[in-house]
């Protein structure tokens, strides 16, 4: 492969485009095209980027040595299948597809393929994490709470593989081990799916997990709390900050709470995310991606939320 790779897009709504525009910028990469099935929509982008447009995505793929697909989820898996048929690497957006099934087949086939399959679970590339994760050890509570105003774009998944997909791939990142219980509620309140969820999630290492996640609410909050022995930790990963909260004891038995102000690194998220996908197909990423693995169990873990939700139906009266 040569030292400068040729990626494409498909799919160029609301995130492909943010990929498109990173993608120009990268170091070691040249976007070579991008598709769309809105034909207006990707000539414009082409023409922003002095790229080519390709009305097929098979006809890009003929051009491309990895792709980023930011489609609707329902087409996810035939999409993707088809890149990796084409022999292209592939960061596909989260979820990896609408059935956990589905994104075990396209795992098994990057593997016979011999192409890196990476999900766009951009929030584990979020700066702050980073700089708390050597503060994290043997959580026992863990609040996570992702609220956002109600957008009409995503509305085709519930709101747990919308958004709170987000924070179960943070939480099965940390190893807490095999879960022991779950309990789910949900409620649909401006579509047909849940949009507003509220989990709580027993680990076998004996940690709780407590998840809000609400996509009709009237501002944004982004935030994950972890309480451990002598250690209290907030995060706010919108604004890419943290308070690592410890407590010391004396030799007299006094106990004094020291608190630690952490800020995350300059940068973006799908920047970064973006940059370790393409370092990963040249074998020199210094993190690792999201593979293709994790986001089957990210994916399963809110299937099986879902199925609880669906289980014990709430609804509002007409």
């Amino acid at each position: 492969m040569s030292q400068s790779l040729r990626v494409g897009v498909i799919g160029v709504g609301h995130l492909g485009r943010h990929h498109a525009r990173i993608y120009s910028t990268l170091p070691s990469v040249t976007l070579v095209g991008i598709s769309d099935t809105d034909a207006s929509r990707g000539r414009e982008l082409a023409n922003e980027f002095k790229i080519v447009f390709y009305p097929s995505p098979d006809e890009l793929l003929a051009h491309v040595d990895a792709v980023s697909v930011a489609v609707p989820t329902s087409v996810h898996f035939p999409v993707v299948r088809s890149c990796l048929n084409q022999n292209c690497h592939v960061l596909v957006e989260k979820p990896i597809t609408s059935d956990a099934s589905e994104g075990e087949q396209l795992v098994q086939l990057a593997k016979d393929k011999g192409k890196i399959l990476q999900v766009g679970h951009v929030e584990r590339f979020n700066p702050i994490l980073e700089k708390v994760r050597p503060f994290i050890h043997k959580p026992g509570f863990i609040e996570c709470h992702r609220l956002s105003p109600f957008q009409p774009r995503g509305t085709d998944v519930d709101v747990v593989r919308d958004l709170m997909i987000h924070d179960l791939d943070l939480i099965l990142s940390l190893g807490l081990g095999p879960t022991t219980h779950i309990e789910a509620r949900g409620l649909p309140v401006y579509t047909e799916h849940p949009d507003i969820a509220n989990v709580r999630i027993v680990f076998e290492s004996g940690c709780l997990v407590n998840l809000t996640a609400s996509r009709i609410s009237t501002g944004r909050l982004r935030k994950l709390r972890i309480y451990q022995r002598d250690c209290y930790i907030s995060v706010d990963l919108g604004t890419k900050d943290a308070v690592i909260n410890t407590c010391h004891v004396s030799d007299s038995g006094f106990r004094d709470v020291q608190s630690q102000k952490i800020s995350g690194a300059e940068g973006d998220a799908l920047t970064r995310e973006l940059d370790c996908f393409i370092q990963s197909i040249f074998g020199m990423a210094h993190t690792q991606g999201v593979s293709g693995q994790e986001g089957v169990d990210a994916l399963r873990m809110a299937s099986h939320i879902m199925s609880l939700i669906h289980h014990s139906v709430m609804t509002l009266p007409s």
